[in-house]
């Protein structure tokens, strides 16, 4: 992706936390019929040499698994964003050089992808899962819960993908690119609008104000 140096967000904890945050992921594929993007929860989860490894499944039905395997792919983990307007800059007003813009938080992992057919395997892999994404639930829903044969017949209709990290960058575009007085303007247009997304991006380009990003 264009990725100008003040934008770029390097730092792998930043990184690790938007993927954690925002598991639902689009992911890049090249096969036999061409690129092919598919969207699916991705969790982030490290080996036991530390590699960071991302791990999911696709139903049985989706060529993914097949075009894909052993080949490079790209998983997209898209973060907050919002539209800009001009009219929350300063300068604006003072010289009318200003046009819109869109801040957006993005993390782009490469890797190569792996599939999990196994049965043993694959169903620890639907455990971890499982288990991860119903913590914190009051009442978490656990494949233990179901009957088994309708687990075995579930289990034979999916394939577990794993992709190992081979690189990762991610791109912040919170204004930082504008002087100051712009930049708080454009947090106080945000929290204007209050949704979820525009105060998300308003913390972030705060957070410029505040010397807390690159």
């Amino acid at each position: 992706m264009y990725l100008p140096a003040h934008f770029a967000e390097q730092r792998p904890a930043v990184l690790h936390a938007l993927m954690r945050e925002h598991p639902f992921a689009t992911l890049v594929s090249s096969g036999a019929q061409g690129l092919a993007a598919d969207h699916l929860p991705l969790r982030l989860a490290f080996d036991a040499t530390g590699k960071a490894r991302l791990r999911g499944h696709v139903a049985r039905a989706n060529p993914l698994w097949r075009d894909a395997a052993g080949s490079e792919v790209l998983a997209i983990f898209h973060g907050p964003q919002a539209y800009v307007s001009p009219s929350w800059y300063p300068s604006k007003h003072e010289h009318g050089k200003a046009v819109p813009t869109w801040n957006y938080v993005v993390v782009q992992a490469r890797g190569r992808l792996a599939t999990i057919d196994d049965p043993l395997r694959l169903r620890a892999l639907l455990d971890d899962l499982v288990d991860h994404h119903e913590s914190g639930l009051p009442q978490a829903w656990r494949v233990a819960d179901a009957p088994p044969d309708y687990i075995e017949k579930m289990l034979a209709a999916i394939v577990g993908i794993e992709i190992e990290i081979l690189a990762l960058e991610g791109k912040w575009k919170v204004s930082q690119n504008q002087p100051a007085a712009n930049r708080a303007g454009v947090v106080a247009g945000l929290h204007a609008q209050g949704g979820e997304h525009q105060n998300a991006i308003a913390a972030l380009v705060a957070d410029t104000c505040a010397g807390k990003l690159p």
